[in-house]
């Protein structure tokens, strides 16, 4: 009878062994689809700045330190998605190339013709709804990272999450200087703006939480060891 409630015991603790760890593992690979997510929605917005660029310096070409900014944002955020960088530092660098871009916006209202321009219209169009499904898709991704974390901490799966070496994962979100809320100032016709302005991340960014992939970017950990790329 001893011997019978032995093995139903160890039974029973296999069972749940079993399931917390494949509950571990579907919750990281759910973290590891929604890195990818991004990663699809920041390198889809990368290559629409060559054309935006392009559209407005043929009617403000003079813009040179606006535009330079914006392919500068661009070549950095593109170094951070190859680089393997961590989801903080990525998301610091597509924030910086969303205020270029934003900077780029402010001072294409001093011309009217350039706000009359259909390319530059559907490339603002397109530019808009990619920075609204960044912000889904960062929320998203967030919203795993929170269970999966979560599953790691608490108690009892923390024991199976340390037995196999599960760490936690990192949020996407931005800088506590990145919270600003934009502000634009003219100096006059065809003079650059200035501006401090919030990135796709920090609109939907939780408050106690401060904080990158494109192209073939790193994932934000490595599922072999469960270890972050980017650390």
């Amino acid at each position: 009878m001893v011997w019978v409630i032995i093995i139903v015991i160890l039974v029973v603790l296999g069972l749940w062994l079993a399931s917390t760890y494949n509950s571990l593992v579907s919750l990281r690979n759910l973290v590891t689809n929604g890195w990818a997510q991004i990663d699809v929605q920041l390198k889809q917005r990368a290559d629409l700045i060559p054309n935006l660029v392009e559209t407005v310096k043929g009617y403000a070409s003079h813009e040179s330190s606006v535009l330079e900014e914006v392919t500068r944002a661009r070549a950095h955020a593109q170094q951070a998605a190859q680089s393997n960088a961590s989801p903080e530092q990525r998301a610091a660098a597509e924030n910086d190339l969303s205020r270029a871009i934003l900077n780029l916006y402010a001072v294409s209202e001093n011309y009217p013709q350039l706000q009359a321009n259909q390319n530059f219209l559907d490339l603002q169009n397109q530019l808009k709804q990619l920075e609204q499904k960044i912000a889904y898709a960062r929320q998203m991704y967030n919203d795993v990272v929170l269970k999966y974390n979560n599953k790691i901490q608490m108690f009892p799966s923390n024991i199976v999450a340390g037995m196999f070496h599960f760490v936690d994962a990192q949020s996407f979100s931005a800088a506590g200087q990145d919270r600003e809320v934009p502000k634009v100032s003219f100096a006059g016709p065809g003079a650059p703006a200035s501006q401090s302005a919030e990135g796709p991340f920090t609109k939907y960014m939780p408050s106690d939480q401060a904080g990158q992939t494109g192209g073939q970017g790193g994932a934000p950990f490595s599922a072999g060891n469960n270890q972050w790329s980017g650390q």
